[in-house]
């Protein structure tokens, strides 16, 4: 059964472009309403990032939820995290996050999460998207919800940010440079590393509604590199427009995307840990983290691309740490969901324990060289059966031996074909993947 809304990280899209219109979030609202209300103790959180757009459908979706009996909490801009462990905290029906993530401000869109403070079950959902295919919105007079602001929101997650790490580890003498993507972090990732003693400068800390995720944060670090050069920094943590993702840069201007974090957190978490736990990554994951966790004898194993699953593979094996090369990082020992602030935390504090630089750290795992060409076709085709790209795939693995390997991978969202090859060798994992890419273009051409 396929969902008609929900993608696999709640509903995206572009602004005025259906579903993200502003009666589609009133449905939304009045829909989610009547599959979580619970009695005359119904309460949903709201929250958002920095984008234009999020006041209009946080407008739209309060008249929905209220319309349908709900009382409303209003956090205002904060993280996509914050939401989770603020809905956790004040025992919510559910929490929702306004918000595209690491999209232009043109984007929008809508994530859920549970009173646990997890995303939503797929039967919930479900029966969402039934209650907006419904007829009409039912409104009873005499039930209708009330709002409030939640005005210390900020405060209680920068003392929960803080108390993921030992209270005797601290940041005293540590120059950082935060580049909050002008999102929702700019107004608490700066005071979580300041009051943990680091020496803090910011950029990406002035948003306007449109400036989220433009030529910063975690998918355009390069700026945040610069700014560690300049000012002779000892490390750079950026993070996308919603805070749950983050990438660091070292004292050299390096890079250190999120397989060296995991890497790290890893080396920190488990290196003397009992091996009933492991690392959760994707098929996307570097192969030098996964032969970096061998040398330590962590155990390995890669999901599909997407949080969702690597958090399902977590639960299934009851392990805490996982993560994407996004950069985005779970750690479930210390909260629910993906958080940039609180995996950028347990990287410093295993810089302090172990006593390295975050350069000298992460030279336990070296990275392979990836190549990756999009294949776009006609319309999307299946790859199964196809003799000659199966040959294709086969030489390149005899090819690249145990140090390297191949993926095709379907693009669910539009007719590509994504070709990537990893090795040891640059030269030969381009030619690689140039090959493969070239069959798959002549074998599904027509």
């Amino acid at each position: 059964m396929t969902k008609k809304y929900f993608g696999t990280d709640g509903i995206r899209g572009r602004v005025g472009e259906f579903p993200i219109t502003p009666d589609f979030f009133l449905k939304l609202g009045w829909a989610t309403g009547k599959v979580l209300a619970n009695g005359s103790n119904s309460s949903v959180l709201i929250g958002k990032d920095t984008r234009v757009s999020g006041y209009m459908f946080e407008s739209a979706l309060e008249a929905g939820l209220t319309s349908a009996g709900v009382d409303i909490k209003l956090l205002g801009p904060m993280p996509t995290p914050a939401v989770a462990y603020l809905t956790r905290t004040f025992q919510a029906q559910a929490g929702i996050v306004i918000s595209a993530s690491h999209n232009g401000y043109q984007d929008n869109g809508i994530k859920f999460f549970s009173t646990e403070g997890r995303k939503l079950g797929d039967d919930v959902e479900y029966a969402i998207e039934a209650a907006i295919d419904s007829d009409s919105l039912d409104v009873s007079p005499d039930r209708i919800g009330k709002a409030s602001r939640i005005n210390d929101a900020s405060g209680r997650y920068v003392e929960f940010c803080k108390g993921t790490i030992h209270s005797n580890i601290k940041f005293n003498g540590l120059k950082i440079v935060l580049d909050c993507a002008n999102g929702a972090t700019y107004h608490i990732a700066p005071n979580v590393f300041k009051e943990l003693g680091a020496e803090v400068s910011v950029i990406g800390n002035t948003p306007d509604g449109i400036n989220i995720n433009q030529d910063c944060g975690s998918t355009k670090p390069e700026k945040l590199a610069r700014q560690v050069l300049d000012l002779q920094a000892d490390l750079g943590i950026a993070f996308d427009g919603d805070g749950d993702r983050v990438q660091m840069v070292d004292h050299t201007g390096a890079i250190v995307d999120g397989d060296e974090l995991l890497y790290i957190i890893a080396l920190y978490k488990l290196g003397k840990a009992p091996r009933n736990q492991g690392v959760i990554g994707t098929v996307m994951s570097n192969l030098g983290l996964e032969l970096a966790l061998a040398d330590l004898q962590i155990p390995f194993r890669r999901t599909p691309v997407g949080d969702r699953y690597v958090m399902q593979e977590l639960h299934t094996r009851q392990w805490s740490i996982g993560g994407e090369s996004s950069g985005h990082l779970i750690c479930l020992d210390k909260t629910t969901t993906g958080d940039g602030i609180i995996s950028a935390l347990q990287v410093l504090a295993a810089m302090q324990v172990l006593d390295k630089s975050l350069h000298e750290i992460k030279q336990g795992m070296t990275k392979f060289p990836q190549s990756m060409i999009n294949v776009r076709l006609q319309k999307s085709k299946d790859l199964n059966g196809n003799k000659n790209i199966a040959s294709a795939v086969k030489d390149a693995e005899t090819t690249l031996g145990k140090e390297g390997r191949v993926l095709l991978r379907p693009s669910g969202t539009e007719p590509v074909v994504r070709v990537m090859v990893e090795g040891s060798d640059e030269v030969l994992v381009a030619k690689l993947a140039k090959d493969i890419s070239d069959v798959v273009s002549l074998e599904l051409a027509s």
